[in-house]
């Protein structure tokens, strides 16, 4: 297969590598414009650490200095610092059963453009040509900005274990083993980051969304499927074989329908799209397309069809009461593609949650927030910003591969 124009030089690498740099630059990407007092105050570190991480990213593009503000703080320069987010670009992949969602985004995250690719062929062969295709699309006008592409982040459903870069097992491709991240590697010339896309859109959410500033918070999406991502005291969590938070399969009723996992009765198996069609064409005898077409029929008052969205509602409500009696998060942010019939089970949601919630843990903030299929793949465009920054994820696969080798 052809490569998309793979440099024939080391990637660049993001300046002085150390564990406090990568925090400062995270904390200004996030918080920022920031002084340096700021900084030293959110992070912990000290300010003369601050002042000498902060030199060499300002040297290289990556930080740039606002005009000098009036107050001075112990003699220390007082002016803001904030991340140029022209300074590069980044790729983002979010892979469906059907579909391709490409974004162009910015240090900051911002999607300058966007791309949507037919998949026509599960098979990876196939994928690979056609993310090989989207990768040199994105690449076309990156170099009409005249910015440089730094990375390349892929989002796919499942197991994912992001450290090796592998698709472990993909229900909605069907792929079991897929050594992705080392694939993409080869066709786009780009370092690759592989993560689950549910974990990709909880990072995009901690540096950029509702989860900034906040040290414990879960990401549920509802849709295709129901997924979960946590972070907890500031991580993202992936867990010890890379599947954590994985809410749609906890089985709350032993008599219920038959999940995709095997077991019976997992909220998934009740409140995903596909249950709720099949749910509504068995009550009503009516042959249910898709989502769309279930949603319509619940607003036009088909009987029937909203007690299906009310225990989707209540399945889900019990879901993020689970969530948020393991490890009481400060917020819940409900977010996916089934939120076009949220107002169908809303009131369900919360009603079950505040009845399983335990003590405070029922205090927990949630939240909706709609995000449409680009802002998944902003998603993984925000892993390949924070394996750039923190370079360990695409270090630690390159070197597995060459002790493979």
């Amino acid at each position: 297969m052809q490569s998309t124009s793979p440099s024939t030089s080391p990637p660049e690498a993001f300046p002085a590598q150390t564990p406090a740099v990568a925090e400062i630059f995270t904390t200004v990407l996030s918080h920022g414009p920031l002084t340096r007092s700021d900084v030293a105050e959110r992070t912990g570190l000290s300010a003369a650490a601050v002042t000498k991480a902060v030199r060499p990213l300002i040297a290289a593009g990556y930080l740039a200095e606002d005009a000098v503000d009036a107050r001075r703080a112990l003699g220390r320069p007082a002016n803001p610092v904030r991340v140029d987010a022209g300074r590069a670009l980044f790729v983002g992949i979010k892979a469906t059963g059907d579909e391709l969602i490409g974004v162009l985004a910015d240090l900051c995250c911002r999607i300058r453009v966007a791309r949507h690719l037919p998949l026509t062929d599960p098979d990876p062969r196939s994928v690979l040509a056609r993310i090989a295709e989207l990768v040199r699309e994105l690449r076309t006008e990156a170099e009409g900005l005249g910015v440089p592409v730094l990375g390349l982040g892929l989002a796919v459903s499942g197991d994912v274990d992001r450290a090796e870069g592998t698709v472990r097992y993909s229900p909605f491709l069907g792929w079991r083993d897929v050594a992705l991240g080392d694939l993409a590697d080869a066709v786009s010339g780009l370092p690759v980051t592989v993560e689950n896309d549910v974990r990709a859109l909880t990072v995009a959410e901690q540096w950029f969304g509702a989860g900034v500033g906040l040290s414990d918070f879960a990401l549920v999406t509802v849709g295709a499927g129901i997924g979960c991502g946590l972070v907890v005291h500031g991580k993202v969590v992936a867990g010890a074989h890379g599947v954590a938070g994985e809410i749609g399969h906890i089985a709350i009723d032993p008599a219920g329908p038959v999940c995709r996992c095997g077991n019976r009765g997992c909220v998934e198996a009740i409140a995903a799209d596909r249950a709720i069609v099949d749910r509504i064409t068995e009550a009503t005898g009516i042959a249910v397309t898709d989502a769309a077409h279930a949603v319509d029929l619940a607003r036009r008052g088909v009987p029937g069809v909203r007690e299906v969205y009310a225990a989707a509602g209540e399945a889900i409500g019990r879901g993020i009461a689970t969530v948020a009696n393991l490890f009481g998060p400060q917020r819940v942010i409900i977010s996916g593609e089934g939120l076009a019939a949220y107002d169908l089970f809303a009131d369900q949601i919360r009603g079950t949650f505040a009845a399983y919630a335990f003590g405070s843990a029922a205090r927990c903030d949630v939240r909706t927030r709609a995000l449409p299929f680009e802002e998944w793949a902003r998603g993984a465009a925000a892993t390949a910003i924070q394996s750039f920054i923190r370079s360990d994820i695409h270090q630690q696969r390159s070197h597995g591969a060459a002790a493979r080798a």
